[in-house]
């Protein structure tokens, strides 16, 4: 451990996360602060990356590459630990057949560090609509113009595809690949409305529509949690026929082109909304500024509606993140700003209420 201080080292890091967990990535990432510190593949995997920032999660970046040699069908060794494939072996097992398929492909899996983690989480969704429910009953306007920023591969977009239910109430096609069901707790007054246009913006948007992107997508998911990987795959198959718009631009940037030199709308036109869901995090201070300047500005002369489901600036690691809409009347009133409640980190369920 020459060149290591204790407490950070990856080592460590590694071990943190783990946390004591008992799930597959548990053990996996205690594996890889043994082998780390051992001098094994895992170290050579590292190479450069000792100092990287502890938010760059680089062993999650990892373990996504391994899981894509799983998915591919390169490390079938591993197959039988992955609960997603099938796969009852026991998790407390897996490091000895997983530290193989390291030495194995040490140089594809260093250069999958640069790969980072990218999520399209849908059970998110389900805040989304509580929040255009809150909207379209604010602003009486039941046309829907979606903008999404970090948008990933635009999942979010295909809502209207998407069943989701509360109490006493349901939305979306009952046969839909997706099924959020009992997302959201709380008596909340779910309203008809019709999104009719939707597109989206991130900084490395994902492709939904091919191999390659659904493989992205796919192998970022813990592949122990089932539900999640079921609400992927549902999307997944509805994207074929329905294919998300993402363009490849940062949000600040983005939303001056959608807003252009729009006149002022009419009460007949769709309400303008703007939706983003964790990933106000990763923004520089001066990207959340300028974002908060053209929403400011647009508002002025426009109705819009701002839905955001992120964590709370400076807020605890195990606070959950908060739904919160932001409503400008176009008329140069001050906004309406509203905690409308909070999510589990992956969407579901919302509890609405705040």
């Amino acid at each position: 451990m020459v060149g290591f201080d204790l407490g950070d080292t990856l080592a460590d890091r590694f071990r943190a996360h783990a946390a004591g967990q008992s799930h597959l990535y548990g053990h996996a990432e205690r594996g890889l602060a043994d082998d780390f510190e051992a001098g094994g593949p895992t170290r050579a995997v590292f190479s450069g990356y000792e100092d990287a920032p502890t938010g760059s999660v680089v062993q999650l970046r990892l373990l996504a590459a391994i899981f894509r040699l799983v998915l591919t069908g390169r490390a079938p060794a591993l197959e039988p630990y992955y609960a997603c494939l099938g796969g009852e072996a026991p998790p407390s097992e897996v490091w000895p057949p997983m530290r193989a398929v390291i030495a194995e492909h040490t140089e594809e899996l260093h250069a999958a560090l640069t790969v980072a983690p990218q999520t399209n989480e849908i059970g998110r969704t389900a805040a989304l609509l509580v929040g255009l429910f809150d909207a379209v009953a604010a602003f009486g306007a039941h046309r829907i113009r979606l903008l999404e920023l970090g948008a990933s591969a635009g999942l979010h977009q295909l809502l209207p595809w998407f069943h989701v239910t509360g109490p006493g109430w349901g939305w979306g096609p009952t046969d839909s690949p997706v099924q959020l069901l009992d997302a959201v707790r709380g008596e909340i007054s779910a309203v008809g409305l019709e999104v009719v246009t939707a597109r989206g913006c991130d900084l490395d948007p994902v492709d939904a529509t091919t191999s390659e992107g659904r493989l992205r997508l796919t192998s970022f998911v813990w592949p122990f949690d089932l539900n999640r990987h079921e609400r992927l795959a549902g999307a997944l198959t509805i994207a074929d026929r329905h294919p998300p718009i993402v363009d490849r631009a940062p949000a600040s940037d983005w939303l001056i082109d959608q807003f252009g030199d729009t006149p002022a709308a009419a009460p007949s036109d769709p309400l303008t909304v703007v939706w983003h869901s964790v990933t106000q995090l990763y923004w520089p201070p001066t990207e959340l500024a300028a974002v908060a300047a053209t929403l400011s500005a647009y508002g002025r002369e426009h109705r819009l509606a701002e839905i955001g489901m992120e964590y709370a600036p400076g807020g605890a690691r195990n606070q959950r993140p908060e739904i919160r809409s932001t409503l400008w009347s176009g008329d140069c009133s001050p906004p309406q700003r509203r905690l409308l409640g909070t999510a589990h980190d992956h969407g579901v369920p919302v509890r609405f209420g705040g």
